[in-house]
């Protein structure tokens, strides 16, 4: 259920397990946040990670029908164009 406080801000209801509220209790004290805060740095970091998992998705889905090689005319002249360094 999503209600709205008095700040206008989304308010959501949720049950957890009882060793995930207390782990999460406990690691919301241990970094001085409160438990709203701790859910909403969690939430962020998961939709991070989820949307990089799905733009990774999009480009494999990409390379596995197309070609990610140079083509060999602009891989030699990228090659040419590079300072020559004596080793």
């Amino acid at each position: 259920m999503t209600t709205k406080n008095p700040a206008n801000t989304p308010v959501f209801e949720s049950q957890l397990g009882s060793s995930v509220f207390q782990s999460a209790e406990a690691l919301a004290q241990k970094l001085g946040l409160s438990r709203s805060e701790l859910y909403t740095k969690a939430l962020q970091a998961y939709l991070k990670k989820y949307n990089r998992h799905q733009i990774l998705h999009q480009l494999n889905q990409v390379y596995s029908q197309q070609s990610s090689e140079l083509d060999s005319v602009i891989a030699r002249m990228q090659f040419m164009s590079l300072p020559r360094e004596d080793w």
